[in-house]
């Protein structure tokens, strides 16, 4: 049985292979993982096992108009929230565990370790976490100093509790973010239902369990680790690991072949077993950068797909005759919300080369071809979207500008950007499985995260996933003056009153052809009276 990957002295390296393969669908190799980039026009969306309810168009509306409002309004109220409300309100749990250093310096290794099992047996005996919590504290603090050379500062301690809370805790970049998600694993761990340390990527996922990860094993717990182009029997023993470092997307996608295999086992013999399923029972969950995660990335969805229909040379015919047509002539774009429109010069010069009598004829659907191929023309650039390798069309990643390899757009859209490309064809596929970050992490009993910006996205935070934002504070005192954002108005070349004025009288503009950022650093000359105006930020001046 493989062993899991962060439990040997030399971790193995595992190459950016992607974990959209069809190799991870086992029993049928032509199952593709697809993830969309654009609009969800062409996305046919369904959420597995998803319990979350949708609220209705108008009062879906008037939350987001709330949100935005109430994001706001918390970034100007918490923007200088110091935290020390926070500080005050854990120092009673903080002298405690403070107090228990002394006890735990004075104990051996294998005594430190051994108060794991005692925790364990307490926690299965009916303790509450929460009782538990000043000694487990106090004894990863002491095995952290051991094993990593590190203390973890009293405000550490308190971003632990803030997660352990399930809360969604705001520490400033540098205060050691990685470092607190230990404390709260680790007494979570301590019921034995397992907890997941979800990243953004592979590399933070590795570097984390072999770094971090030390302090767990060294109390005697494993740590597991999720990387690309694993097996799924290397899948499910480091998820049963009582720590599990993973990535978001690796996570969501191990959900829904675990599903697929649950739904569809009753009348195919060719997918997943049951017995291979990888997930264990849902618990508790850290999310590092949750607010890229949970709300830049909220609706993106994870899509499995199958084969559908052979490839046909209708692509590139509409490839051509997208070609030749000119926007806002023959169509129109919205490059906001990823889709274009034919006008009616358009449907006339299409069917007229087509010699169809009509686009939207069932028995040939030349609309949809024709506008993919549209799409794949206006929306999706290459070495943008998408680069060329071989004679592969491969999507880049908008959030992280990485190749994903295997991926491919859904609905024709892929085949469209291969045919303007005089490509070869591949086959088209279909959605078998989908569900948004959103209702996939609002599936976890208790969910919590840690960013360092989280205060301006509060309102969303609580109304969404009903996470309360807690702004930690930082251990040594702030010399850093924020001062919010602004505009600077120019025209005709020169500064006019207002805004400008005051950012003069700030000492944070220079001449009347520069201008200074937050930080006092010149700009280049620029050319205001094209421009029309220029942006500053004077949060990062220093005092």
């Amino acid at each position: 049985m493989a062993s899991p990957l962060c439990q040997s002295t030399l971790v193995k390296y595992y190459p950016s292979v992607s974990p959209f393969s069809s190799k991870f669908l086992h029993t049928h190799k032509d199952y593709r993982q697809i993830s969309h980039v654009g609009s969800s026009e062409y996305l046919h969306m369904f959420d597995v096992v998803a319990k979350t309810s949708k609220l209705g168009g108008s009062r879906s509306r008037r939350m987001r108009a709330m949100a935005s409002l109430g994001g706001l309004l918390g970034g100007i109220f918490k923007g200088n929230d110091t935290g020390e409300s926070t500080r005050q309100q854990y120092a009673s749990v903080v002298g405690v565990i403070n107090g228990l250093e002394a006890e735990m310096s004075a104990l051996s290794d294998s005594e430190l370790r051994d108060k794991t099992s005692l925790l364990k047996e307490r926690a299965q005996q009916g303790e509450s976490l929460d009782s538990l919590l000043p000694e487990a504290f106090a004894v990863v603090r002491e095995a952290s100093k051991r094993v990593l050379g590190l203390r973890p500062f009293d405000v550490q301690l308190i971003g632990g509790m803030v997660l352990h809370k399930g809360e969604i805790a705001e520490m400033r970049t540098g205060e050691g973010k990685t470092l607190v998600a230990i404390l709260p694993a680790y007494l979570n761990a301590l019921t034995g239902k397992g907890v997941h340390v979800v990243t953004v990527n592979d590399y933070l996922a590795r570097r984390d369990c072999e770094w971090v990860g030390q302090v767990p094993r060294f109390l005697g717990l494993k740590v597991g680790l999720i990387q690309q182009n694993m097996t799924s029997e290397q899948r499910r023993e480091n998820y049963l690991c009582d720590i599990t470092y993973v990535t978001n997307s690796e996570l969501g996608f191990d959900y829904l072949r675990d599903n697929l295999a649950t739904e569809t086992e009753e009348f195919s013999d060719n997918l997943q077993s049951v017995e291979e399923l990888v997930l264990r029972t849902f618990n508790y969950c850290v999310i590092d950068e949750v607010d890229s995660i949970l709300i830049d990335e909220a609706r993106t969805p994870l899509i499995i797909s199958g084969p559908a229909e052979k490839p046909s040379d209708q692509y590139y015919k509409a490839a051509k005759i997208a070609a030749a047509f000119e926007r806002d002539i023959h169509y129109t774009v919205d490059e906001k919300q990823k889709t274009v429109l034919l006008m009616e010069q358009g449907y006339e010069d299409a069917e007229a080369i087509l010699d169809v009598k009509d686009l939207y004829d069932p028995r040939e659907q030349w609309a949809s071809f024709v506008l993919n191929a549209i799409k794949a023309k206006e929306l999706f650039l290459r070495d943008v979207n998408y680069i060329i390798r071989g004679k592969e069309v491969l999507i880049v990643d908008e959030f992280t500008g990485r190749v994903m390899q295997g991926r491919r757009w859904s609905d024709g859209l892929h085949q469209a950007v291969e045919a303007k490309e005089s490509l070869p064809i591949q086959n088209e596929t279909v959605t078998l499985a989908s569900i948004s970050y959103q209702n996939f992490f609002l599936q976890f009993p208790k969910l919590c995260g840690m960013t360092g910006t989280a205060a301006t996205e509060s309102t969303e935070f609580e109304s969404i996933y009903k996470l309360k934002v807690t702004i930690v504070p930082t251990n040594k005192p702030m010399i850093r003056k924020n001062q919010g954002g602004g505009r600077i108005v120019v025209g005709n070349g020169g500064w006019t009153t207002g805004p400008t004025t005051w950012a003069k009288r700030q000492g944070l503009v220079g001449p009347k052809d520069r201008a200074t950022d937050g930080g006092g650093l010149q700009l280049p000359t620029m050319d205001f009276v094209e421009m029309g105006f220029l942006d500053f930020d004077c949060a990062e001046q220093l005092k």
